[in-house]
């Protein structure tokens, strides 16, 4: 009979040859590490991850901008349109005052308030603010408005949002007035963005800034290439798309759909809702009116909506 010795010697042996011996061998694979956490911009889903790909949106967007001559900035002129401008916190770069101005009251808090806002003031020849503002009437005042940034329709999707999404989409919109009223009753009525076609649409121009009355600074604004493919990629996303007209199937005080998450496309005075996104529309609501007007202005119509949604909300 071997002794113990012999017996320890033919497990090596067998070890050696790939023999399984005991629960190391049968645990081995569940052993091997499985490398290092993932950053957290690389998670599927994580905060930092939309956060990381929204920049990347951005970044490619104001490179196709660039190629296509869309990212100009804006002057603002003349002292009644410049100071106003600054007063409501319209993003601005830098402001020219023309040399040896005639200085008065609007000349002095203009300056003052754009030291204040860390925006860069230059003293400028009168030739010069000429060629600048395309011959306006600038009284020796000009402001420059840098290209707004938009953000991508998906970024309005974001989970991390509080409530029940609110969106609004503009269809035919060419008044950046009303785009402006529009950013101003989202933000006092719960919405959580606004989105724009890319062409044929206003923009965020120093008029929409100033109706907005400071809304468009919390506000995200969206540009979406195609409107129709936008609100599709909502409704796949779970949104309820609802298109205000006259001729609605749906009257506001009926809406059973407030509670849910919500796209309220708002159409063109001129035109209402063009077919395709009236297509894509899950409802078609009407706001009932007793007077004799034919229709709402656009941002009235608006506003009227993310109330009466809110109230049905709250």
């Amino acid at each position: 009979m071997p002794g113990n010795s012999q017996r320890r010697g033919a497990v090596r042996k067998s070890n050696k040859k790939g023999a399984t011996v005991g629960s190391g061998g049968q645990r081995r694979k569940q052993l091997v590490g499985r490398g290092p956490t993932p950053k957290a911009e690389e998670r599927t889903g994580h905060p930092a991850a939309r956060r990381a790909a929204r920049t990347d949106r951005q970044n490619a967007q104001r490179g196709a901008d660039r190629r296509a001559g869309r990212a100009s900035s804006e002057i603002v002129a003349g002292r009644n349109s410049v100071l106003e401008a600054l007063r409501t916190w319209v993003p601005a770069s830098t402001l020219y005052v023309a040399s040896r101005i005639d200085s008065d009251d609007r000349v002095k808090e203009a300056v003052s308030l754009a030291t204040e806002r860390g925006i860069a003031v230059l003293e400028t020849p009168r030739g010069e603010l000429d060629r600048l503002t395309d011959g306006a009437v600038h009284q020796g005042l000009a402001m420059q408005v840098p290209p707004y940034e938009y953000a991508h329709p998906e970024d309005l999707m974001d989970v991390e949002l509080p409530g029940a999404p609110l969106i609004v989409a503009l269809d035919g919109i060419t008044d950046p007035r009303n785009l402006g009223a529009i950013i101003r009753s989202a933000g006092a009525f719960g919405g959580h963005g606004v989105v724009v076609p890319a062409r044929r649409s206003a923009g965020m121009t120093a008029a929409a800034w100033k109706t907005s009355a400071g809304a468009a600074a919390r506000i995200p604004v969206a540009q979406a290439t195609n409107l129709t493919r936008a609100l599709e990629a909502y409704r796949k996303a779970g949104f309820f798309v609802i298109g205000l007209d006259s001729d609605g199937d749906v009257a506001l005080p009926g809406l059973e759909l407030a509670d849910q998450p919500l796209v309220v496309v708002v159409g063109s005075e001129g035109k209402g809702l063009s077919r395709l996104v009236r297509e894509t529309c899950d409802q078609i609501v009407s706001i009932p009116m007793t007077g004799v007007t034919e229709s709402l202005n656009a941002g009235i119509a608006a506003a009227v909506t993310l109330y009466e949604i809110a109230r049905r909300r709250s």
